[in-house]
C-alpha cells in the first residue's frame, strides 16, 4: 500500500474495523495447519491466490487496519505511518516470490490482488494471470486504444484521472489515465471479470494478508464455495469470512508460506530488480577543430519522467585528466562540453543509486570518437534482462549493466542508448529463519507421525512423505 495513495484517497469516515488485536496460533497448532495447507495445495487442480496489504508489510509498506496501519493511526489522530523504504524501491516479499514459483510449477493458476504497490508484477507474475482489482500506482492506461504502461515511478494521480503523459501507440496520442480507484470508483471489468471466473473455477482460494472487509472484492473468494471449492485464510486478525473458510491460520504470511514451500520441496527464487535508463549523446560539429556536445541521462519514459533509482551521476574522463570531471545532481542529468573533435576519448559514467538499492553505484563506459559513425542495433529486452538476472544471482550482487538498443539520429547527430541495470538482488532462502523453514523437522515430529499414521501417504507431497508422514 502506498502512503501517497492513502493520502490521495478522498475522505471516508467508515472504513470498517481497524486496530484489532493480532492473533498468533501456538507453534504446535501452526505446524498442523501449515501441514494441512501444504497437502491442500498439493492436491489442488485450480489454486487461486487472493492477496491484501498483509503480504507487503515485510516489504516495508504499512498495511491499513493493523495495530500500526494507516487507517488505525489516522483514527487515533496520529497521521500516516512512515515507510521504511521509498515506495518505488520496495522489493517483493518471500510470499510474492513463492507465488511466482507456484505459478511456474503450474500449481497456481491466477492471482487476485487488492494492492496497488505493483509488487506482483515486479516479482514476475504474468500480467495475464493477475487481476489488480484496485489498480496499480505504477501503471497508466490509454482510454482510447487500451495500451498499458508500467512505470518505475509512482503515477501522480488516483481516481482514473488524466496524467501528464500521452499514449505512444501508433496513430493514438491520447492522454493517459492512472489506474488506481478512489472510494466511489467501480471495479474495472478487465480486472473483475477474470477474477470472478477463476474464483468460480477454483478448488482452493488462498487468501493472504487481507481483512476481507472491502466490498465487492471481499466476496470474490466465496464464489469458489458454490462450486465445491475451499477457502483458506492466512491473516493475523479475524475476518468476517472466517466462518466460511475450511482453514484459518493466524500467523505471519511469510512464515506460513515458507513452511508450505518447504513441505512441497519447492525453492523460493531470488528476486533481481532491473531498471532502465536512456543515455543520449548529441554532437554539434563545427568547422573548427572543436566539437560541442551534450550528454543527457534520462528516463526511458520521457525526459520529464523521474529516475527514482538514481541519486546522482559522476562523469569521468580517465584517459583525459585535463578534462574536468562533472558531478550531476539534478534530473534530468545534463552535461554540456566542448572538446577537440580529432581526439577520441573514453567517458565513464558513475551512476550513484538512491536509498533502497542493493549496491551504491555502477559504471558505464562510453567511447567517444567524432570521426567514426556507429550503427544502430536492437536486442531482445527479455533476453538481456534475463542474462543480467542470472549474473546478479551468480555473483550474489547487483550493478551489472547491458545495452538493449542503440539508435543513431541525425540533425543534430545523436546517439541514444538504452541500458538495463541490475539495481538489487534479494535471496529469500538465505534470509529466512531456518527454524521457521523446518518447523516440522524438530520437536513434535513423533506426535505428528502418530497423528498421521492412518493418512493416505500417496496423497501427500513427496517432501512430507520423506519426513515420515
Amino acid at each position: 500500500m502506498s502512503l501517497g495513495y492513502a493520502e490521495k484517497l478522498s475522505y471516508r469516515e467508515d472504513v470498517g474495523k481497524v486496530g484489532m488485536s493480532e492473533i498468533f496460533d501456538p507453534p504446535h497448532l501452526l505446524q498442523r495447519k501449515i501441514e494441512e495447507l501444504a497437502a491442500m495445495i498439493h492436491k489442488s487442480k485450480h489454486l487461486v491466490a487472493f492477496t491484501g496489504a498483509g503480504i507487503s508489510t515485510s516489504c516495508g509498506i504499512p498495511d491499513f487496519r493493523g495495530p500500526k496501519g494507516v487507517w488505525t493511526l489516522q483514527r487515533e489522530g496520529k497521521g500516516v505511518p512512515e515507510a521504511s523504504l521509498p515506495f518505488h524501491r520496495a522489493m517483493p516479499s518471500l510470499t510474492h516470490m513463492a507465488l511466482v514459483e507456484l505459478e511456474k510449477a503450474g500449481i497456481l493458476k491466477f492471482v487476485i490482488s487488492q494492492n496497488v504497490d505493483s509488487l506482483h508484477l515486479r516479482s514476475g507474475i504474468p500480467r495475464e494471470k493477475l487481476a489488480e482489482l484496485h489498480g496499480n500506482s505504477f501503471r497508466e492506461l490509454c482510454p482510447s486504444c487500451g495500451l498499458e504502461y508500467v512505470r518505475d515511478f509512482e503515477v501522480e494521480t488516483i481516481g482514473m484521472k488524466e496524467t501528464t503523459r500521452r499514449c505512444s501507440g501508433r496513430n493514438c496520442g491520447a492522454k493517459l489515465k492512472d489506474t488506481v480507484l478512489d472510494w466511489e470508483d467501480a471495479l474495472p471489468l478487465k480486472e473483475i471479470n477474470p477474477a470472478e471466473r477463476h474464483c468460480k473455477m477454483a478448488d482452493v482460494v488462498l487468501c493472504l494478508g487481507t481483512s476481507l472487509q472491502i466490498t465487492p472484492a471481499c466476496n470474490l473468494p466465496l464464489k469458489s464455495i458454490r462450486g465445491g471449492g475451499k477457502i483458506v485464510i492466512v491473516n493475523l486478525q479475524p475476518t468476517p469470512k472466517d466462518k466460511k473458510a475450511s482453514l484459518v491460520i493466524h500467523a505471519q504470511v511469510d512464515k506460513v508460506i515458507a513452511g508450505v514451500m518447504h513441505f512441497l520441496n519447492l525453492r523460493i527464487p531470488p528476486y533481481v530488480h532491473v531498471d532502465l535508463i536512456q543515455i543520449s549523446f548529441t554532437q554539434f560539429l563545427k568547422k573548427t577543430q572543436y566539437a560541442k556536445w551534450t550528454l543527457r541521462i534520462s528516463s526511458v519514459h520521457g525526459q520529464r519522467a523521474p529516475l527514482p533509482f538514481l541519486k546522482s551521476v559522476d562523469v569521468l574522463f580517465p584517459e583525459r585528466p585535463y578534462l574536468k570531471a562533472a558531478h550531476l545532481q539534478k534530473q534530468p542529468f545534463l552535461l554540456k562540453r566542448e572538446t577537440v573533435k580529432t581526439r577520441p576519448f573514453k567517458m565513464v559514467l558513475e551512476l550513484n543509486f538512491s536509498d533502497g538499492c542493493g549496491c551504491t553505484c555502477t559504471r558505464i563506459e562510453l567511447p567517444v570518437d567524432f570521426q567514426v559513425s556507429k550503427d544502430s542495433f536492437s536486442h531482445d529486452k527479455d533476453t538481456i534482462v534475463g542474462k543480467l538476472k542470472e549474473a546478479a544471482v551468480h555473483d550474489s550482487c547487483c550493478g551489472q549493466s547491458a545495452a538493449i538498443e542503440r539508435k543513431m539520429l541525425s540533425a543534430p547527430r545523436t546517439e541514444v542508448i538504452v541500458y538495463a541495470i541490475g539495481t538489487n538482488v534479494v535471496s529469500y532462502n538465505s534470509r529466512a529463519n531456518p527454524s521457521e523453514l523446518e518447523i516440522v523437522t524438530k520437536g513434535d515430529i513423533d506426535a505428528i507421525k502418530r497423528r498421521n499414521e492412518d493418512d493416505n501417504k500417496a496423497e501427500l507431497p513427496k517432501r512430507v512423505r520423506s519426513l515420515g508422514y
